[in-house]
């Protein structure tokens, strides 16, 4: 029988990742207190590195969506005013 890969919550790798990076302890220390493999931390630490710079990226991106969004919703209310507009005048005719 073979083992099962342990799946580990985001909230999780981030709180080990962060411990890890903070130096406070060793990676074998973490490792023996959080239960895991030295080396998944070592990983979970350099994702988390490598991973940085994207959190300020998709901020700025989802703003300008969240923008374009929004433009595109006030077209749409224009257009639909429109023909309220047009079918209100030809319905009182």
């Amino acid at each position: 029988m073979s083992k099962k890969k342990k799946k580990y919550r985001p909230e999780f790798k981030a709180k080990v990742a962060l411990e890890a990076f903070k130096k406070e302890e060793t990676t074998s220390e973490l490792a023996a207190r959080f239960g895991i493999h030295p080396n998944t931390i070592s990983n979970w630490k350099k994702t988390l590195l490598e991973g940085v710079a994207d959190i300020f990226e998709k901020g700025n991106e989802s703003h300008q969506q969240s923008e374009a969004n929004i433009d595109d919703l006030y077209r749409q209310i224009g257009k639909l005013q429109v023909e309220r507009d047009f079918l209100s005048k030809k319905l009182s005719l």
